[in-house]
């Protein structure tokens, strides 16, 4: 996305750096030399950033900033202030403004700052378009994804939901085998019979035959009462069993008979009883490891596994992110209003590799949404193990912001030197205004490869190729 920025400046010098800078780093920018021009041009045209000076002559900086939003809310708007005037700034951040610069200012430092606000607008449009999508969904919908694999495991759902075929549901720890199993229970033709989940790790060897199949009064010590077991309470419907790889030896038998025989027989009973139960099993194991160690029955798997389903992980599905995150700011934050979230904290959930899946990423958007009370959600709000190095809410964040907005600016600006130059180094390094070995030396700090270029000299009229970097 290629945003539009609007300047407002009177000082030719300094209206002309900007917009070379800003141009140069790819954005389309239009520049005007006092605020009843900038007026008229808004008025045109709707831009995504607008950059004024506070002290213009006709209509000033301030004036401006209220015009703007009054008629385009969501345009972000900083202004460049004299030091000496930074009161004026300090009022305008107070009236909300985005943000403000000092002159004299470092270019690098603008372009910094203006990325900054670009990359709130990203994040605000995703999470925009992220609530419209959600606002769609009917109001039963518990699978919530748009991604590539997430569309193909809704395709996969609807195939085998109207079957009565045993399924076997695979699948990390947290991402929604259960959610999936009930998906395929309610597009199927017993969605108006029970559905049932049983999580086979919950009980213990002794108990879990009971509580499947049901037991008779006095069938074992403590058996005071008859029970039905979770077979018979899921009749004319689906029958759920979690991590089925944990049920023991001796249980897995007597599921095959059910299987086969359709029939169950309560512990202390002397009777068969019909079943009209479908099986969904789901499993984070590897059943095929299990069956050449002996712990998992070969018959029995092919039993269940007539149908297969994948759950991906989160990992493979970041396209995603800004759906769960918004659904679960949803769910979490009751009255709040709409959900707000830096940039630091939106980029440490992206690069997150959440080992507990959609379950993970559900606790860390309760976490944030009750420690930001309302707020905007800060990287502070997120859990330790997401935000990681990047922001732990003690007084020296805002350097550490500083310094590393700097870093990412300088490799930004090599990237963008290679890209320019086809890769070819010795050109980088003139157009950046820095020798050959000070570039080597920050592409390697950078970490900045080029894996389909040739190493080019002075002497280098050869065939260029494009750079790989990243």
């Amino acid at each position: 996305m290629k945003f539009e920025v609007l300047i407002a400046e009177d000082d030719e010098l300094v209206r002309l750096t900007m917009r070379e800078a800003l141009e140069t780093a790819g954005y389309a920018v239009e520049a005007v030399t006092d605020g009843q021009e900038a007026m008229a041009r808004f008025a045109e045209k709707r831009f995504d950033i607008v950059i004024s000076d506070v002290r213009m002559p006709k209509v000033n900086g301030a004036a401006l900033f209220q015009h703007i939003r009054k008629h385009a809310p969501a345009t972000a708007v900083m202004l460049v202030t004299a030091h000496g005037n930074v009161n004026d700034a300090v009022d305008a951040l107070k009236a909300g403004v985005d943000d403000y610069v000092t002159k004299p200012f470092d270019i690098a430092e603008l372009l910094i700052r203006v990325e900054r606000l670009a990359a709130r607008l990203r994040l605000t449009q995703e999470l925009g378009d992220a609530r419209a999508t959600l606002a769609g969904l009917s109001p039963g919908s518990k699978l919530i994804g748009k991604s590539p694999s997430m569309l193909s495991l809704i395709e996969r759902i609807k195939t085998v939901a109207p079957t009565d075929a045993g399924v076997v549901i695979l699948g990390e720890s947290g991402t929604g085998k259960e959610l999936v199993a009930r998906a395929i229970h309610e597009a199927s033709l017993r969605a108006s019979g029970p559905f049932v989940a049983v999580n086979c790790t919950a009980f213990p060897e002794t108990l879990i035959e009971a509580e499947l199949f049901g037991h008779e009064r006095g069938a074992f010590t403590g058996a005071t009462q008859r029970r039905e077991g979770r077979f018979k309470a899921a009749d004319g419907g689906t029958l759920l069993l979690d991590e089925v790889g944990e049920i023991p030896p001796s249980v897995q038998a007597k599921l095959l008979r059910v299987l086969q025989e359709g029939t169950i027989e309560p512990l202390g009973g002397d009777r068969p009883v019909s079943l009209n139960v479908r099986l969904i099993c789901a499993t984070h194991r590897n059943l095929k490891q299990m069956i050449a160690a002996g712990t998992f029955r070969e018959d029995l798997y092919y039993r269940l596994n007539v149908l297969q389903i994948h759950v991906p992980p989160l990992r493979d599905r970041r396209a995603d992110l800004p759906l769960l995150v918004s659904h679960f700011h949803r769910r979490f934050g009751g009255n709040r209003g709409e959900l707000r979230m830096d940039p630091r904290a939106w980029s440490a959930l992206m690069r997150h590799s959440f080992p507990g899946n959609v379950r993970e990423l559900e606790h860390a958007i309760h976490h944030a949404v009750v420690l930001s009370q309302g707020q905007e959600i800060d990287i502070s709000h997120l859990p330790a193990d997401i935000r990681g190095g990047d922001g732990d809410g003690q007084g020296n964040t805002r350097v550490r912001r500083l310094t590393e907005s700097m870093k990412e600016f300088e490799r930004q600006c090599l990237i963008l030197a290679l890209n320019e130059t086809n890769g070819v180094k010795f050109k980088a390094a003139r157009l950046l205004g820095i020798s050959r070995k000070t570039l080597w030396e920050k592409l390697k700090t950078h970490q900045i490869t080029e894996s389909n270029v040739d190493e080019e000299d002075d002497h280098s009229n050869q065939n260029e190729r494009g750079a790989a970097v990243g």
